[in-house]
């Protein structure tokens, strides 16, 4: 393994672990799932208790899947998709910084998944071996994550978000 190798192992595990870690927020801290469906109906996620199972469940699956280096432009495509879906329907309106409740977080954790799918998982992930070489690496894994998780959370917004003037007034704030 030589640098490169370990620079991309050190980052997948940093962002597939946060990404799974607030999937398992949802799934067993606070208010769990049911308290995450509310939250997202209040936002115009409908129906909330269907977007809270699938955000948590993309969130954990996500998440280790790229820590582990595994089908990788496909699970940087899925940070792609949950961190538009959170910048479009939390951060939206509020600036840049996530002090301001900004979309900053956000996209760290989406060019960061990016970054990964471009470069390929490394020596030391699941794909390199289970298929001997990283998998869609390059622009075709860039492609992937960027056109797809684009794809995927433009199709979800447009089916379930569904906010209400008192929604929409209250992201501005």
């Amino acid at each position: 393994m030589d640098a490169v190798d370990a620079g991309v192992l050190i980052l997948r595990i940093c962002l597939g672990l946060t990404m799974a870690a607030h999937g398992y927020g949802k799934l067993f801290r606070g208010g769990r799932i049911p308290g995450t469906a509310g939250w997202f109906e209040s936002i115009g996620m409908r129906p909330g208790s269907v977007n809270a199972w699938l955000a948590a469940v993309a969130e954990v699956a996500a998440g280790i899947a790229l820590a582990l280096g595994l089908l990788t432009p496909f699970a940087a495509a899925a940070f792609v998709s949950l961190m538009f879906v959170a910048a479009w329907t939390v951060h939206r309106g509020k600036g840049f910084f996530v002090v301001s409740d900004g979309w900053e977080y956000n996209l760290v954790l989406a060019v960061g998944a990016v970054v990964v799918a471009i470069t390929g998982p490394g020596a030391a992930s699941l794909d390199n071996l289970l298929f001997g070489e990283d998998l869609f690496a390059g622009w075709a894994g860039g492609l992937v994550a960027v056109l797809g998780g684009l794809a995927a959370a433009g199709a979800l917004l447009a089916v379930v978000y569904r906010p209400t003037p008192a929604d929409v007034s209250a992201e501005v704030v």
